[in-house]
């Protein structure tokens, strides 16, 4: 890690009480929001995590900023805060406008989607204070972790994908495309403004930049599960585009 980023650790640490936010981007989410809603409030309530969740919703048709709004009212507007977005605008601008409406000191990035299941939340906050990391990082590639839901053809594609990216650029974790993750919320918002990635390819850059900086980067068994309501859009084209974005990047990369 570099001496600046020592600094930066140390000057952030004086924070008496760890706040987490939780943002969530949601497209049609309508059927999956109040369930991962309560799972979120289930599992950190129970450990006593002071938490709040920020819904950025870009204008679904399916009626998930209404659902949103009656989960403000069930569980409040300290710990529901919703930004309504004219339509979809990309992860990163997501995650920034997320981060102005956060409290908190510590952002955590998860799916709506109900492929991250918020238990893992925990383990991520136990993590980090054991390594007092910048980031710690959901992984279904070590020993613990893995994917349920999937054929063989998209676990096979997933795993190759993932390795071709971790030869070309050496992030230094063993989950690159993995979106499950805890920040420091000033290491988020340096990383979100260096970021020149699209797509699947975002939270790649996410990870090579991060360890660029001398970021130190925790890492969790996760189990990943495919969502249950709505549709996955990753397809073969999708794995080519992604190749492609990947081999850019190493190109590119500064």
């Amino acid at each position: 890690m570099s001496t600046k980023n020592r600094n930066d650790k140390s000057s952030s640490s004086a924070t008496t009480k760890d706040k987490y936010t939780i943002i969530l981007p949601t497209y049609k989410e309508r059927e999956n929001l109040p369930i991962i809603i309560w799972l979120i409030s289930t599992e950190l309530e129970k450990c006593f995590i002071d938490y709040e969740v920020v819904i950025v919703e870009d204008n679904s048709p399916d009626g998930t900023l209404e659902v949103a709004q009656q989960l403000q009212k069930i569980y409040g507007e300290e710990k529901i805060k919703i930004l309504s977005r004219p339509g979809k605008m990309g992860l990163g601008s997501a995650y920034m406008d997320g981060i102005k409406k956060s409290t908190g000191n510590w952002v955590i990035l998860m799916d709506a989607d109900l492929s991250h299941h918020p238990k893992f939340i925990p383990q991520f906050i136990e993590k980090q204070k054991k390594l007092d990391c910048e980031i710690v990082t959901g992984t279904r590639y070590q020993s613990g972790g893995g994917v349920f839901g999937w054929n063989l053809y998209r676990k096979l594609t997933s795993r190759v994908a993932n390795y071709i990216a971790s030869v070309l650029l050496t992030p230094g974790v063993s989950d690159l495309t993995g979106s499950f993750r805890l920040y420091r919320k000033d290491v988020l918002e340096k990383l979100i403004t260096q970021n020149k990635s699209k797509g699947y390819v975002f939270q790649v850059e996410m990870m090579v930049r991060a360890n660029q900086l001398g970021y130190q980067i925790g890492e969790v068994p996760i189990t990943f599960v495919d969502r249950i309501f709505g549709v996955s859009n990753l397809d073969s084209g999708e794995i080519v585009g992604f190749l492609k974005s990947v081999f850019n990047l190493f190109m590119n990369i500064e």
